[in-house]
Parts: structure tokens; sequence; C-alpha cells
């Protein structure tokens, strides 16, 4: 069984300006936007975290500056809470960036697409398997089971290729999606794993090879770098991210794992609606009272 280096550095691309939400991101990054008590970006951190990564770099942009200070130190916000006694919030702040995550931040200074900005990174991941977390896609693992990305991680240690988090959509709908398409690999333990032979970034109905989605979710070898890099630019000047992982399989293989657990579009309202209500519903604190309080609403 193949075994490859344990995933040491998450990418996060959070340059997005987040039009979908203005006037709401107008001046406030839409990854800082909070699911009940915690901001987008906080959850793709914590599943990083809880994946084994401590090194996790933000590719950010003008405006974003809220992103860095969340992660910071708050003296004054401590301070605050040590006077106040209120221990589990001081506790609850200082879990933020616990002492063996490491933080770094480069800018991608214009809006080139996604693989432009992991392309941003590649001075801080080196020459070494890397993860990508879009933040705008909330994943929560199944009940009792492990997160998206710890599934991720695991496959890639079996399988020793870029991996990508796929589900199935619905066909009307895969013109918003990286489409996939390939073979089922065998001798994986239990999880549901396709080697890519093709992938289409937002196909018509018409013309998708499948109806697999790719899922803000990515594990990839520093090989895509170079692909990234030497690939023209695609529709409206972008370099798509899609597009440098097409070009990596004439190289080496790709597969896609059918993650277990729900995918939450927080990129559209919807979504965001959505992933509010039903983290609200298993929340710890508001769970039980919010349930009540959506029973009693005549809809």
């Amino acid at each position: 069984m193949h075994k490859t280096p344990q995933i040491k550095t998450a990418v996060f691309p959070v340059a997005g300006l987040g039009t979908r939400f203005l006037p709401a991101t107008k001046a406030q990054p839409k990854e800082m936007m909070p699911i009940v008590d915690k901001p987008l970006i906080q959850y793709a951190v914590e599943e990083a975290y809880a994946a084994g990564i401590r090194h996790m770099v933000f590719v950010t942009g003008r405006n974003k500056r809220a992103i860095e200070d969340h992660f910071d130190t708050a003296y004054e916000l401590e301070s605050e809470l040590v006077a106040s006694h209120k221990d589990e919030l001081l506790t609850l702040v200082r879990s933020l960036q616990p002492q063996d995550m490491n933080l770094s931040f480069v800018r991608q200074p214009r809006s080139l697409g996604l693989g432009h900005a992991v392309l941003c990174a590649e001075h801080l991941v080196g020459n070494a398997p890397f993860a990508v977390l879009l933040a705008d896609d909330l994943m929560v693992g199944p009940t009792g089971g492990l997160p998206v990305l710890t599934q991720m991680v695991h496959a890639f240690e079996r399988l020793g290729g870029s991996l990508l988090a796929v589900q199935e959509v619905p066909l009307d709908q895969v013109r918003r999606y990286g489409i996939v398409a390939g073979e089922e690999v065998e001798g994986v333990g239990n999880e549901r794993v396709l080697k890519v032979n093709n992938i289409v970034e937002k196909p018509s109905p018409g013309t998708a090879p499948s109806r697999m989605g790719v899922a803000g979710r990515y594990i990839l070898t520093p090989g895509v770098f170079e692909q990234i890099r030497s690939q023209p630019q695609g529709v409206g000047g972008e370099i798509q991210l899609t597009d440098g992982i097409a070009r990596l399989m004439a190289t080496e293989a790709v597969y896609a794992l059918q993650y277990e657990g729900k995918r939450y579009d927080c990129g559209s309202k919807q979504g965001f609606l959505q992933a509010t209500v039903e983290l609200a519903l298993t929340h710890s604190e508001v769970g039980a009272d919010f349930r009540s309080y959506l029973r009693g609403l005549k809809i």
C-alpha cells in the first residue's frame, strides 16, 4: 500500500470580493460572515487542524485584514475577560490559534482565478503535497464520523495522488461545478474512489461527462504548480485550478473521493441560510430553544 508524507500545509484562497452578499461584504470579508457564532473561515481552519494540518496559508486581498485579526491575539479583549473572570470565553478566544498552529498570509494582487490564488502560495507550500479548502463550502462530516478533510487525508495516504472531494449533483446544477468522470478504484477500504480521466469546468447539462461535482476540498501534489504556471489563461483572463488539474492528469494519477457528510454552499444566500438553521439546531447552547422556536412558527 502506497504511503506518503502527512499533509502539513493547507491553503485557503480568501481574496474573493463576495459580491453575492453585498452590501454585507462591502467592508468585511465574506469569509468572516458567521454561521451561528463562528465565521466561515474558522470552520475551514478547524477542519484542517482536525486533519492533522498545522500550517495554515491564507491567500488574501485588499479588505481582508479582519481574517488576520480574527486569528491574532486580542490583548485588550483578553485583558477585559480576565478582569471580568469570564474564563470560559477567555479559553474560547485563545483556542482560535493553538500554540502548535502556524499562520502565513500572502496577497493575491489581482483577481486572476482560483488557480492563480493557489500559485501565490507556492513559495510557502514548498515541494510537498498540500490541501486547499474553500471557506464558502462549509463541510460537515457524518454524525459520529470523520470530518471531510480527514477522510481525504486517509484516502490520500493510501492512494498517493492528488485527490478531489466530489458529490453527485442534480443534472440541472452541473453548470455550477467542476465535473469529473472516471473509473472506480478497488481496494482502498470503504471509500468510494474514482480515478479521474476527465474534468470539465462548469459544463452545460448536455455536455457534462457525469454528475460528479467537485466540492471545495482538494489535496494536491506539488506538480500542480508547474501545470498552473504554464497553462494559458481561460475565460475572462482567469487561471483556473480545474485546468491545472486536467493538465496534471497527463503526468500523474488524479483521484476523486465521494466523501461522507454534507456540503453547504455558503457562497449563496440559500446555502448560507440552510447552514445557519441546521447548525443552529445542533448547537449545544441554542439548539433546543431554537428548535422549539421553529416549531412554533406558522410557515
